[in-house]
């Protein structure tokens, strides 16, 4: 597949690239989903939509979890990328799915042993440039929040760790566990993020974060949903680009991603783009 960066209003992105460049970097900061944005959707060949797909589809907990967990994926992974139903249909579906699979995982005995070895397989993989995108923002001082509605939540600290990318400029907004002593997963912290409720998710409540991006009103936004637009929901903006990877059914979907994100990268494409943007902003 050969991917396409596309630029849905070339006039309009110019100018909003312009006054962000304007405010300068004291002024601008990055939202950014995991799964599939931050990370490869194929590996070897493979299709990687998502940590959690990992640990579905390896029997790292027990053969039983791994059938139960791919029927959940077979029921609602056609509903989440179903463009004829409304955004209102996608969360109630996407609610129960994420419930119902928590619930699995806690019972199927999850640990974080089991979260360990998938970060150490060359499972998933962060796109190319992507390191070069974290450094960028690190050396810049610009907040990175990863805003993920990951059903393992708790291994995106471990990838970056892996990387040697945990800066203090980073924050992860994301599914979180409750450990015992043992470290066997016991409990779920609320509120639970799905990838159709990033909207009702305000960071205006998560004060540690909000306060390191309330003034920095020019924002960056990067996601392969729709949903991920709502990441934004809330925050009181003065501009902001949107960056949409479209990873699946690329010509039924792409007219839906130019109307609602300002660039659209296509078919697993690598951040050589998103890298030269943040570089003229400076």
């Amino acid at each position: 597949m050969v991917s396409e960066v596309i630029i849905a209003d070339e006039e309009k992105y110019e100018r909003i690239k312009g006054e962000i460049k304007k405010a300068g970097m004291k002024n601008f900061h990055v939202i950014a989903d995991f799964d599939k944005t931050l990370t490869k959707v194929l590996v070897n060949g493979k299709t990687i939509p998502s940590i959690i797909s990992l640990l579905r589809d390896n029997n790292y907990i027990s053969e039983e979890y791994s059938t139960k967990a791919k029927k959940l994926f077979a029921k609602y992974h056609p509903l989440e990328i179903d463009p004829s139903l409304s955004k209102e249909e996608k969360k109630k579906y996407m609610s129960s799915w994420w419930n119902e699979h928590f619930d699995l995982l806690i019972k199927s005995g999850l640990n974080k042993n089991h979260l360990e070895k998938i970060v150490e397989s060359e499972g998933i993989l962060l796109r190319e440039g992507v390191l070069d995108f974290l450094d960028y923002l690190n050396k810049n001082k610009i907040p990175l929040v990863i805003f993920s509605s990951s059903g393992i939540g708790d291994a995106i600290p471990m990838m970056l760790e892996k990387y040697n990318k945990t800066s203090k400029n980073i924050f992860v907004v994301s599914n979180m566990y409750i450990w015992d002593k043992n470290g066997n997963a016991v409990g779920i912290n609320q509120p639970i993020i799905h990838s159709m409720n990033k909207d009702e998710t305000s960071l205006k409540e998560i004060k540690p974060v909000y306060e390191k991006i309330k003034d920095r009103k020019n924002v960056l936004l990067l996601g392969d949903s729709i949903g991920d637009i709502g990441m934004i929901e809330g925050f009181d903006y003065k501009n902001l680009l949107k960056v949409g990877f479209l990873n699946e059914e690329v010509e039924k979907n792409l007219n839906l991603y130019k109307e609602n994100f300002d660039i659209v990268i296509t078919n697993d494409g690598d951040f050589d783009f998103v890298n030269d943007l943040v570089g003229e902003l400076k």
